[in-house]
């Protein structure tokens, strides 16, 4: 015999088996005790909820010989035969493939006899939203008035998209979205069933991942089972099998990203890309995680909302004090956008890889989030002892303090070891490397405050290479110790071009013979 997948298996019989729908099992069987069917009920909500299970369970309820308070019983002769699917009186109708006018116009017709055996002729018809206009036309009067024996039923994933006239000659009941909790229980009583080892964290897991679908959740089970037929399923085999990321990766993600490593955050995506798993189901993943974050901002009481043990709570408090609400925000904002897209995408992980990057440089944009979060990050490196003019990355650069129009006066003696600097200036480029010999053609020499030694550079790559690497700064220092005899300390300023350092600043190089000159190349 062949086998029967676990959503088919399990497909709930009587309204007591039917999970998460209460509200609506609980009408239908007052309507039921009280006798009073309607003729057209809407069964509405997203997929693998209990619309097709319910109205099929009510299907047979109402032509049950002997019916229960939980349903049908499930032993007379209408209800053997509607679960074989050899009766006449239940008649399920796929609209997706059967939508047109023709198809419908043939109900109409059949709607005129009455049932042979049984008391109701009841029609599902499920994803009625693909009707065409004229099927919906064909469809409206016999939906108003059928006959007394007649039921239909209704189902649709989008009732968006059905027209006003129909919605108003039906009874609408919303089918909700299964909580992570019931679904879970579901499938503990199923694996138990199954004789079956099962980690409650692995089935949670997959509850939360078939995002309030009961079917999809069964599905996903089957698939885990499959894949480690006859091993206990534990939370890492889950994962593995669905392509997802453990919790603990979205924890060093973040702090990469609130350090602005991009480096950090590319070796790690690589690290996830090289594990096999699916850059779509970690996007949202780390999306969900980054939601988490936010709610344990918002709020000190939200056990019942954030799905995780009490471990995971604690830790996931203590890294929400990492970022403020506004820069989670921006996260968010950020990812939910690349969800969007990544979904069709052919180079996914370059999309991934660019969302990373916007996320460790604010800088990038120009948004209000994003500037708020360029100034939290100036004040906290202000704050940890970093001088505003080595603050980089946030776009800042310093700039000439003199700018007023009077030019600094020459002080009647220039330090010895400066004079030295500048009189061997163009030996000193000369023996530096590329690209540092490069950019220091161009730099200026002045005297600073205490008059120490100013190297003024032009805004540009020129100071990036100094101003943006303490490495390169030092290895300047460096150099020029290594020419004096003497350890040198620099200062450094910008200028946007030649003519605003000769406005504002000493040329020590009018002033200090310099001994050769050095070519051009």
């Amino acid at each position: 015999m062949s086998y029967t997948a676990l959503y088919r298996k399990f497909r709930p019989d009587t309204f007591a088996d039917v999970k998460g729908q209460d509200h609506i099992v609980t009408t239908l069987k007052n309507q039921l005790k009280a006798n009073r069917i309607g003729h057209a009920y809407l069964f509405t909500g997203t997929r693998g909820t209990g619309k097709t299970t319910v109205a099929k369970i009510f299907a047979r309820t109402v032509n049950c010989e002997n019916p229960s308070e939980d349903g049908p019983c499930g032993e007379c002769k209408s209800c053997r035969a509607i679960a074989a699917g050899a009766s006449m009186n239940v008649i399920e109708i796929d609209a997706a493939s059967n939508n047109g006018v023709d198809n419908i116009r043939e109900i109409v017709e059949e709607v005129s006899y009455s049932p042979a055996e049984g008391k109701y002729k009841v029609y599902i018809i499920d994803e009625v939203h693909m009707l065409s206009i004229g099927a919906f036309n064909a469809l409206l009067k016999t939906l108003e008035e059928p006959p007394s024996y007649v039921i239909f039923i209704l189902a649709t994933t989008e009732v968006h998209k059905l027209p006003v006239t129909i919605l108003s000659r039906c009874q609408r009941y919303d089918f909700k979205r299964i909580s992570i909790e019931t679904i879970a229980d579901r499938m503990r009583q199923l694996t138990d069933a199954e004789q079956v080892q099962a980690q409650d964290k692995a089935l949670r897991y997959i509850a939360k991942t078939a995002d309030g679908s009961m079917r999809d959740a069964l599905s996903l089970l089957d698939q885990c089972i499959a894949f480690h037929l006859g091993q206990e399923l534990t939370y890492d085999k889950v994962l593995d099998v669905l392509g997802a990321v453990d919790t603990e990766v979205f924890s060093r993600l973040l702090r990469s990203v609130l350090d602005q490593d991009v480096m950090g955050c590319i070796r790690l995506l690589e690290e996830i890309v090289m594990q096999g798993r699916e850059l779509t189901q970690f996007v949202t993943d780390f999306t969900w995680y980054l939601r988490n974050l936010m709610l344990v901002q918002a709020s000190d009481h939200l056990e019942d909302v954030i799905d995780m043990s009490t471990d995971n709570l604690k830790r996931l408090k203590e890294e929400a004090q990492a970022a403020d609400m506004e820069r989670i925000m921006r996260y968010i904002r950020i990812f939910s956008e690349l969800s969007g897209q990544i979904r069709y995408a052919s180079q996914k992980r370059i999309l991934v890889e660019i969302a990373l990057i916007r996320l460790c440089r604010p800088q990038m944009e120009e948004d209000r989030e994003s500037l708020l979060d360029r100034i939290r990050q100036l004040e906290e490196k202000m704050e940890n002892g970093v001088p505003a003019a080595a603050v980089l990355g946030e776009g800042t650069r310093p700039q000439a303090t003199a700018g007023t129009g009077q030019k600094p006066q020459l002080p009647k003696a220039v330090p010895e070891e400066v004079q030295q600097i500048v009189a061997r200036w163009p030996s000193i480029v000369g023996s530096a490397e590329n690209p540092m010999r490069i950019y220091l053609k161009s730099a200026r020499l002045s005297l600073g405050g205490d008059n120490k030694l100013m190297v003024v550079v032009e805004d540009g790559m020129a100071s990036d290479y100094f101003l943006q690497h303490e490495e390169n700064r030092k290895q300047l220092e460096t150099l020029l110790s290594d020419f004096s005899g003497r350890e040198i300390e620099v200062i450094w300023q910008t200028v946007k071009n030649r003519q605003e350092f000769e406005e504002n600043y000493i040329d020590l190089s009018q002033v200090v013979h310099m001994d050769i000159d050095y070519e051009e190349e």
